[in-house]
């Protein structure tokens, strides 16, 4: 029953949250429990975020030409 979660479903379920809390129509409790829905969706994108930012590679020219991996995140600036 348990689903894996896409970055897609876990973003849209913070954006309804987000457009719930600003409608300001819910009570304390409501808004409270949507709060914590929201927290725990941010949670999930910016953890499919990290996993996936670990898999993007990008290849690389050394100055001999010869090619290779580097971590996404890694700048390229030594010059």
């Amino acid at each position: 029953m348990t689903e894996k979660k896409t970055f897609e479903s876990s973003l849209k379920e913070l954006e309804a949250a987000v457009e719930r809390l600003e409608s300001g129509e819910l009570l304390l409790e409501d808004a409270l429990a949507c709060f914590e829905e929201g927290v725990h969706a941010a949670a999930d994108c910016q953890k499919l975020l990290q996993d996936a930012e670990l898999k993007v590679a990008q290849l690389v020219a050394d100055k001999d030409g010869t090619i290779r991996q580097q971590p996404f995140a890694e700048e390229n600036g030594s010059e």
